[in-house]
């Protein structure tokens, strides 16, 4: 079951940014976190229940600096939370949606992750998280 907007992943050139985004939400973010896996570097901030997540790549061959290289810098994805991740990736693929990932994999801000495919959400990267307590 989705239980809320876990964070919105905004793409961008670079993290310095965060100036930015400190002003707005008057608040500065409170993790900072290199992710290998997927070639980035994320900054997080709090908003209430939810998050902003800021993405930077750290590969020119990765998923971010090819998506700002095709549309530019702005949201790239919207994430919610699940209970289970497992069961609403069954759930979904029952409903006709595949995802990017066979298997969930491990994310940021100890999350255990997989995406929707934007083919399946009219072009909207849906991210699902389940947070992961023995990281």
């Amino acid at each position: 079951m989705i239980k809320k907007i876990e964070h919105i992943g905004i793409a961008v050139k670079s993290l310095e940014v965060q100036k930015v985004f400190d002003k707005i939400l008057n608040n500065k973010a409170y993790k900072e976190e290199k992710v290998e896996s997927e070639k980035v570097k994320a900054i997080f901030y709090q908003t209430g229940e939810s998050k902003i997540e800021l993405l930077e790549s750290t590969d020119e061959t990765g998923t971010i600096a090819k998506y700002i290289e095709k549309r530019g810098e702005g949201i790239h994805h919207i994430a919610f939370a699940v209970d289970n991740l497992l069961e609403e990736m069954k759930r979904l693929q029952s409903e006709g949606f595949e995802f990017i990932y066979p298997e969930p994999k491990r994310g940021a801000d100890n999350q255990l992750i997989n995406f929707i495919h934007p083919k399946f959400t009219h072009g909207v990267l849906i991210e699902l998280c389940q947070e992961v307590n023995e990281l």
